[in-house]
């Protein structure tokens, strides 16, 4: 079972991605991370799993998916791993949504959007 399927419990359906996601798991990664935007630009969503609104952005955004090699994509999973997402908020100076997504570009947030306002083709300006 992939992803989706083990973050939801859901179906094999759901739990095909097409985007090879890295899981943000500590704040050692999240400091990698910070280093690695200044060769390639970074996209992290940040998902509550008990959240369909959530589920149904993630899903999305997913489908719409058309960046890899341009964009390294991590995951976030909210409920377990929040003060990443709390560290997240604080150094970067991006005021906690979920869903959301940041771009970061050489250790800085350049881009965020949260619910409805997240979208693949917003993205591409960062590319």
């Amino acid at each position: 079972m992939g992803l989706l399927g083990s973050l939801f419990g859901g179906q094999e359906s759901e739990s095909e991605s097409r985007i090879a996601w890295r899981l943000l798991r500590d704040l050692g990664q999240f400091e990698e991370m910070l280093q690695e935007s200044y060769t390639q630009p970074v996209v992290v969503f940040k998902h509550s799993t008990r959240c369909s609104i959530s589920r149904m952005a993630l899903r999305q955004f997913e489908n719409q998916w058309n960046l890899e090699g341009k964009m390294v994509p991590y995951f976030l999973d909210l409920l377990e791993y929040r003060p990443i997402s709390n560290t997240i908020a604080a150094q970067l100076e991006v005021i906690h949504q979920s869903p959301q997504v940041i771009v970061i570009r050489n250790g800085c947030a350049v881009y965020h959007a949260s619910h409805e306002g997240i979208s693949v083709e917003e993205l591409q300006q960062f590319t």
